[in-house]
């Protein structure tokens, strides 16, 4: 992954994003998804915005199914908001840059 993302699998997802102290925003996405595709340059600038503050990972949810499946995640691109390893929040769908860093800002404070 480029940036300061990283990229979580079923294999390492408990032990990155489960047992992660703090914030850890998860991009659950698929290569062929348009919107998924959309997101990406705005996830990566997030996530050099907010470095050292939050983890920001990418699950591409066509081979880990498992994990989304866990997550109840329907629609792609969505951001999952973990704190302290518990799920706190989902945003569905593309979103403009400002209303994701309000929300990441949110679950900092």
């Amino acid at each position: 992954m480029a940036g300061n993302t990283i990229a979580v699998s079923e294999a390492d997802f408990g032990t990155t994003i489960e047992a992660a102290k703090g914030l850890a925003i998860v991009d659950f996405w698929a290569a062929w998804c348009s919107p998924c595709v959309a997101l990406a340059p705005i996830f990566e600038a997030l996530s050099t915005e907010f470095e050292g503050k939050a983890v920001f990972a990418k699950l591409e949810v066509d081979a880990n199914q498992r994990v989304a499946a866990k997550y109840n995640v329907r629609s792609i691109p969505a951001l999952l908001f973990f704190k302290d390893g518990k799920h706190v929040d989902t945003v569905v769908g593309l979103q403009p840059k400002a209303a994701l860093a309000q929300k990441i800002t949110t679950h900092l404070g």
